[in-house]
């Protein structure tokens, strides 16, 4: 009977109190029913998870907690959650999710070498946080306590559970495996055994984030192993490795889960080839390219520019002159396309998320631009004597017209960045998407659909009827276009808040004021004998403000909340959510900068009507502000084609999501919301 009792008493102190819940029963248990210090111990945290509920492995997934768990003994000796000797995860498919974790029963271990003092127990105190879930996620946490003897070391009851545990553990994987920057993952002599090939496998990452654990991975044989092409995210850095486990299939055998440690490689030296041919719907993408160009002279960012030189026409110039003029135009419209195109593909080349006014997001360059915009519009005012105004047959324009005309060619293409017009998103995708010399072409076809109204109407015989006779309304409409120009300015200034804060705007009002005292020296210095002092002064003063490009500050250091006061702040893991608990969203991607992005939300998204659809359809509306870089942004982007904003997906309660047009009209989205 005494034995008996002993030997209970052992079994029992090797298994704490339960924590029980109608979803799981969890308790801490150790392999040995004493402690001696100095010997390693091992404890561990046992889940019985009640059927259709899981936890989390360390890598949660596309949502999810990993399990924390910290052990603490008497003698000192501590188990921090990086130590828990992880089984390999199950995956656990959830829609368009992936997640890692356990179903069932599972164990999870930690080894500590306890350091003890004085007595004859131990103590053992371990704290346990958990997330479980099946339709919905359940937060929980418990303290666990056991005492044990100080004792040369039995195995206890629990034992097996830990042999369990340990078989479950991935090994170290017998074979190298490297990863390439696209993601193609190489395990080199895997699979050439034909007692057991393997047909599937399967890569879990270390870490969240690193590639899309929904995508396919395709796998294929080698001369000297396999190869599986993962999705790169956001947190793939090529030139770094990647940590992971990779699970084995093969025909009438166990699924094998093995741990592997990627060497990063360079991507193979490609073979000299000729050039590439057109890819198939080149043409297509470069008629919308063309199309998107031709309605950006109607957008109010290029139409005052536009204006000008139509100003500049109804003067009368003699034909040769008209059409030298036109070309020059149409070259500095070009030339700035092809100079944007190929700093964008230079820099997604390097992997930097960029698109369609992605200048705008650098505070020094919407600075910039201000500046030179302000300037314009003291030209039109007749401040300044400006060639790019278009003044007619005045010295300057004579001397520098075809200068004049390619600068205000390349002013065009800079002030029309920030506008998107119709059949645009898809030709600057597709542009980005297909080969340099395919991408360039459809850029250039832009241009020329940017250029190609000024150009008929100054090449085309007897076009220069059709505007009215010159006169005096030619000095008044062109003071007139100095407000629009003036408006822009205002409307940068708003932008580089959204950037940088009141500091930006205080350093631009003031480098403005600066630039307005100059305009008055050089009005002053008009007709008089100290005129060219007062007009060098007047330089002088105009180009000060250029140092303080110097002390901007960074962009995104001011955030800033979505302006509706109903819009959720978009993030990929709030997105999920809301798609996996059955919601309708509406996912609007913006930015300060994008004109057509803020003409939408005035006219479509914030009317009355909209918003009283939203709310009797149970949308929630989701808005990402991409006025600052942002990868995240930049990646829902590049998933659904688009490289620039406006973007709009309206996901349903249930299926895919649609992508809506880029002008959006309050009848569009309406019945968006209904079919």
């Amino acid at each position: 009977m005494a034995l008996g009792l002993v030997a209970g008493t052992a079994v029992h102190a090797a298994e704490s109190a339960p924590f029980t819940t109608e979803r799981d029963s969890v308790t801490l248990v150790s392999a040995s029913d004493a402690v001696q210090p100095g010997q390693p111990a091992q404890f561990g945290l046992h889940f019985h998870l009640a059927p259709g509920w899981h936890t989390y492995w360390k890598n949660p997934g596309d949502a999810g907690e990993p399990v924390a768990l910290t052990v603490t003994l008497s003698g000192g000796a501590v188990g921090q959650a990086s130590t828990i000797e992880w089984p390999a995860p199950q995956r656990l498919p959830e829609g368009p999710l992936m997640s890692y974790g356990y179903t069932g029963e599972v164990l999870l271990p930690v080894t500590l070498r306890p350091e003890l003092g004085d007595g004859t127990t131990v103590q053992v105190k371990a704290h346990a946080e958990w997330l479980v879930c099946a339709a919905v996620c359940v937060p929980e946490q418990a303290d666990f306590t056991l005492t044990l003897p100080k004792a040369p070391p039995t195995p206890s009851a629990e034992a097996p559970l830990f042999t369990q545990a340990a078989a479950r553990a991935p090994k170290s994987a017998p074979f190298s495996a490297t990863i390439a920057p696209d993601g193609v993952l190489t395990l080199s002599g895997v699979g050439q055994s034909s007692s057991r090939p393997v047909t599937e496998a399967w890569f879990i990452p270390d870490t969240p984030g690193v590639v899309d654990q929904v995508a396919p991975q395709p796998l294929a044989r080698t001369a000297s192993g396999l190869t599986l092409k993962l999705k790169p995210l956001n947190a793939f850095h090529a030139g770094t490795p990647l940590d992971g486990l990779v699970e084995l299939h093969s025909p009438d055998a166990a699924p094998e889960t093995l741990a592997i440690h990627a060497h990063p490689i360079a991507m193979p030296a490609a073979p000299i080839q000729p050039p590439p041919a057109m890819p198939d719907g080149w043409l297509t993408l470069a008629g919308l390219a063309f199309l998107g160009g031709l309605i950006l002279n109607l957008m109010p960012c290029v139409f005052p520019v536009l204006a000008m030189k139509a100003v500049g026409l109804a003067r009368g110039q003699e034909t040769g002159h008209r059409v030298r003029g036109a070309m020059a135009y149409m070259v500095g419209v070009l030339l700035t396309f092809a100079a944007l195109g190929a700093v964008t593909l230079t820099i997604r080349h390097a992997g930097i998320a960029a698109g369609w006014g992605f200048q705008f997001q650098s505070p020094v360059f919407v600075t910039a631009i201000c500046w030179l915009l302000f300037i314009v519009a003291l030209g039109l005012l007749g401040v300044f004597e400006l060639p790019v105004i278009g003044a007619g047959q005045t010295a300057i324009s004579r001397t520098h017209g075809l200068l004049a005309d390619f600068f205000t060619g390349l002013l065009a293409v800079l002030v029309a960045t920030p506008c998107t017009a119709p059949f645009m998103g898809a030709a600057i995708a597709g542009a980005l998407a297909t080969s340099p010399l395919a991408a360039m072409g459809i850029f250039l076809s832009m241009g020329l659909g940017l250029a190609a109204p000024f150009v008929l109407l100054a090449v085309l015989p007897g076009a220069g009827r059709l505007l009215p006779r010159p006169g005096a309304w030619m000095d008044i409409l062109r003071q007139f276009l100095a407000f629009p120009v003036l408006g822009t300015c205002v409307w940068l200034m708003w932008v580089l808040d959204r950037q940088v804060g009141s500091t930006g705007v205080l350093l631009l009002g003031t480098s403005l004021l600066m630039v307005g005292f100059g305009g008055w020296l050089a009005i002053l210095g008009r007709n008089r004998a100290q005129g060219r002092y007062l007009r060098g002064a007047a330089l002088i003063i105009c180009l000060l403000p250029l140092p303080l490009l110097a002390v901007l500050p960074p962009a995104g250091v001011v955030t800033h909340t979505p302006e509706a006061s109903d819009a959720t702040p978009y993030s990929p893991e709030r997105l999920a959510a809301l798609r996996k608990e059955g919601h309708p969203v509406f996912v609007d991607m913006t930015a300060a900068w994008c004109i057509t992005c803020l003409v939408n939300e005035r006219v479509t998204l914030d009317s009355t009507r909209v918003r009283a659809a939203f709310a009797k359809a149970g949308v929630t509306y989701m808005k990402g502000d991409w006025t600052n870089r942002d990868a995240t942004i930049a990646a829902f982007l590049h998933e659904h084609g688009r490289d620039g904003v406006p973007l709009y997906v309206f996901y349903p309660r249930r299926g895919e999501g649609r992508v809506l047009p880029q002008i959006l009209t309050p009848d569009l989205v309406i019945s968006a919301l209904t079919h």
